[in-house]
């Protein structure tokens, strides 16, 4: 599988800069709609699910669901406040301190986007209790003098999303990815290209169909509805999962850039299916493409939904440092590595190894 690294870094920068934060998917599926409009139909459900079937699909083979997230954590406005700023609840969670000063860009009510920042008391205001817990409060401001001025001239509004402002930015030379959302647009990206490939083969032993799931990180919704439209005999994920090179034991690192896609065993919403598990492995060993394990403590994927579902499924998870914060890091060739494995086994996927599962 051939995959041009500039085309490549092209659209991971594309879904990196899309704004869409659980439930306001629309900038992301729109940036699928645009790669795949050659060769694929792009349906959307009411919960922003991108349901893209390739135009080989027969309807008579088994299913195969590939599935990455669309949405990114990020937050919504509770109320503008007397004095201009707001508060908010966030979309998902975000790493701890990772907010405080963090630059944003909020919805406006006509739909356009507005800087703003989010606000942290400086220390030389802090009480005394502030201090010994380390935590002052936290707002959003986009610079507004009052309610009347944040409403009427920002267009500020209840209910309206903010996503970081970060700029993607590639390093050709060294292959390394910064930008927001990696979490988990780096695995759409990499199921799109798997897709896309998938679409031009016309003797493969499963019809490939693909979610690009919404809402993924408020607690795995989309994807549901998704597997109920496609009724999926097999389910491969793609994650932009939290890598743990920086901070791990070396014993004990699962995900590290550059190590191609990580395979969890385990983590708190799925214990990974054993043969399914040890088909997809073996796969990736015997085309020479490169994997990673690892049992997790924490964290959870679509997975944990399409398991319970009596679906078996694995999940490719394109290591990202710093995931769920303003900016993460990854490199082009895990992505690259983790469409190359989900084409090997889509291609090996045969109705009898299904029935071994």
């Amino acid at each position: 599988m051939d995959i041009n690294e500039t085309e490549l870094a092209g659209l991971l920068g594309a879904l990196s800069s899309a704004k869409a934060p659980s439930g306001f998917e629309d900038e992301t599926i729109s940036v699928v709609r645009s790669f795949c409009e050659e060769w694929a139909s792009v349906e959307e459900n009411t919960l922003r699910d991108g349901l893209v079937v390739p135009r080989n699909f027969t309807g008579e083979k088994p299913v195969l669901m590939l599935d990455a997230h669309g949405d990114e954590v990020g937050g919504m406005v509770k109320a503008v406040l007397s004095n201009g700023t707001m508060s908010f609840v966030e979309l998902g969670r975000f790493s701890p301190g990772a907010l405080a000063g963090q630059g944003v860009l909020v919805r406006a009510t006509d739909g356009t986007w507005v800087r703003g920042v989010i606000g942290v008391k400086p220390p030389h205001f802090w009480t005394d209790a502030e201090r010994a817990s380390g935590k002052a409060g936290l707002v959003l401001d986009v610079g507004a003098r009052s309610r009347e001025e944040a409403v009427g001239t920002f267009g500020m509004g209840m209910g309206e999303p903010f996503v970081p402002d970060t700029a993607f930015s590639y390093d050709a030379g060294r292959g390394v990815a910064f930008g927001k959302a990696l979490d988990c647009r780096a695995g759409v990206c990499a199921m799109l290209f798997a897709l896309r490939e998938l679409a031009g083969h016309d003797d493969l032993p499963v019809d490939v169909v693909a979610s690009v799931s919404a809402q993924e990180e408020v607690g795995e919704r989309g994807v549901g509805a998704a597997a109920r439209h496609f009724s999926p005999d097999a389910a491969f994920l793609f994650e932009g999962c939290p890598a743990d090179d920086t901070f791990t034991p070396a014993d004990e690192v699962g995900a590290a850039l550059g190590r191609g896609p990580m395979f969890r065993y385990f983590d708190r919403c799925m214990i990974t299916h054993p043969r399914y598990q040890r088909f997809v492995l073996g796969v990736a060993s015997k085309a020479g493409l490169p994997a990673q394990t690892s049992v997790r403590e924490g964290g959870g994927t679509d997975g944990g939904v399409l398991h319970q579902l009596d679906v078996p499924s694995v999940v490719a998870g394109v290591p990202c440092r710093y995931v769920h914060a303003g900016t993460a890091i990854c490199r082009t060739e895990d992505v690259a590595a983790a469409a190359r494995i989900a084409v090997a086994v889509a291609e090996r996927l045969t109705p009898e190894v299904l029935e071994g599962f």
